[in-house]
């Protein structure tokens, strides 16, 4: 199993970026697919999900990020929009079959990390 976390970067705040997760060794279409960030000094959190019964957003970043997907790619995106000082972590990757939990997620990509500068 493979999840590659890409599109980390520098940007000013206000400003976008997008990220992909690109998976291997799994049935992608059956799992919910996630995203995690882990700022710095502080543990990991949860940020947005996406499976067949909709998408799942953190208050933090809601109206402000859009989670999508494309099964035929097996692949993940993320987009950020409006991005603040404090969205700055490494973000994650990850693919669950059951739950939304953070502990019932099986697979974890090796993250990327995203710096919003002022």
């Amino acid at each position: 199993v493979q999840l590659q976390a890409s599109g980390g970067g520098l940007v000013q705040a206000g400003g976008s970026l997008r990220l992909t997760c690109a998976a291997s060794g799994f049935i992608f279409s059956s799992y919910t697919m996630g995203w995690f960030r882990q700022a710095p000094g502080k543990e990991r959190e949860f940020a947005a999900a996406i499976n067949w019964s909709g998408t799942y957003y953190a208050d933090s970043v809601k109206g402000r990020f859009t989670i999508s997907r494309d099964n035929a790619k097996n692949t993940v995106y993320l987009q950020m929009n409006s991005l603040k000082l404090e969205d700055t972590a490494v973000y994650y990757c990850a693919a669950t079959r059951y739950g939304l939990r953070t502990k019932d997620y099986d697979y974890w990509g090796q993250g990327t990390l995203v710096t919003v500068s002022s």
